[in-house]
C-alpha cells in the first residue's frame, strides 16, 4: 500500500508538471508562425517560413526594434510577403540599448545561435524600423562581412537626432557628456563609410516631413556618405513626400524594399 501512495503521488506530480509545462506562456507572442526563445536570457524569436520553402542555409532578415510588442500587425502584411519568399525573419530584444556594446553584443549571440545551431546563413540582411536603424547599424558596421543587405523604415543612424545623448548615455554606461566626447566610437553615422567601403547595398524609405528622425541627419546623411565614397548606386533613398514619423501604409508595403530585402537575403544565402 505505501508503495502504491508513493506511486500514485509521484505520477500526480509529472501530470501536473506537464501541464504546467503545456501552459508556460511563450517567450513572446507573435504575429506570424514561428518559435521564441531565450539568448543570453533575452527574448528573441524566428519567423518561419512554410516547411517546404525552407532551405539550407536559410535565408534570413534580421528586424529590429524586437521590443515587447514588435514587430506588429503594421508589419504583418510585410513579414508574410517575406515568408511567402522562403525568406525568414528573426530578432533579439535588447531593451532600449540604443546600439550600445552590450547591446551588439546580444546581436553577436542571436546571430551565432541562427548561424552556428539553426543553419541559417552567414550574411544576412538587417531592416530596421525607427530606432531599429540605430540597433542594426550599430552592429553592422562592425560586422560588414556578415551583411548581405541593409533596409530601413524612418531608421535612426545618429544618436544626437535620436534619443539625443542625455536619453542614450546610461545605455552606454556614460554621462551625456562622455558619450559626446566619445560619439565617433559609437554613434552609427560617424561609422557609415565603412558599410560604404564594403560595398553594402542599401535601400531605405524616410518622410520628408519627420520631426522625430528627421530626414536629413538620418538617411539623408547616410546616402551622402555613400555618395562621398563614391559608392551611390549602391544606396536608394525612397523620400516619401509629406509624411512623417507615422503608421502611413506606404511604409510598411513598400514592395520595392520588399523586394530588395528579399533578393540581397538570397544572395547572402549564396
Amino acid at each position: 500500500m505505501p508503495r502504491l501512495l508513493v506511486f500514485l503521488a509521484a505520477l500526480m506530480w509529472l501530470m501536473g508538471a506537464s501541464v504546467q509545462a503545456q501552459e508556460s506562456p511563450p517567450v513572446k507572442d507573435l504575429i506570424l508562425p514561428g518559435e521564441s526563445f531565450l539568448v543570453e536570457k533575452r527574448p528573441a524569436f524566428i519567423l518561419w517560413p512554410a516547411a517546404d520553402k525552407r532551405q539550407k542555409p536559410q535565408p534570413w532578415v534580421c528586424y529590429s526594434p524586437t521590443l515587447p510588442g514588435l514587430p506588429d500587425q503594421h508589419e504583418k502584411w510585410m513579414h508574410e510577403k517575406f515568408l511567402a519568399a522562403g525568406i525568414a525573419v528573426a530578432g533579439i530584444d535588447v531593451g532600449e540599448g540604443h546600439g550600445s556594446p552590450e547591446a551588439r553584443a546580444l546581436f553577436s549571440k542571436l546571430y551565432e545561435e541562427l548561424t552556428e545551431r539553426r543553419g541559417f546563413a552567414k550574411r544576412m540582411v538587417l531592416l530596421g524600423r525607427s530606432r531599429g536603424g540605430l540597433w542594426n547599424a550599430a552592429w553592422a558596421v562592425e560586422n560588414t562581412d556578415k551583411v548581405a543587405g541593409f533596409a530601413g523604415i524612418y531608421p535612426v543612424f545618429d544618436l544626437r537626432s535620436y534619443p539625443k545623448l542625455e536619453a542614450a548615455a546610461p545605455a552606454y554606461k556614460l554621462t551625456a557628456e562622455q558619450l559626446a566626447q566619445q560619439l565617433d566610437q559609437h554613434n552609427p553615422i560617424a561609422k557609415v563609410s565603412r558599410l560604404a567601403k564594403a560595398k553594402i547595398p542599401v535601400y531605405l524609405i524616410h518622410g520628408d516631413q519627420d520631426v522625430v528622425v528627421p530626414l536629413e541627419a538620418n538617411s539623408g546623411a547616410f546616402q551622402k556618405i555613400y555618395a562621398d565614397a563614391g559608392v551611390s548606386d549602391l544606396v536608394t533613398l525612397n523620400v516619401a513626400p509629406g509624411q512623417g514619423h507615422n503608421y502611413w501604409e506606404g511604409f510598411f508595403r513598400c514592395e520595392p524594399l520588399i523586394d530588395f530585402a528579399i533578393e540581397r537575403a538570397r544572395a547572402g544565402a549564396k
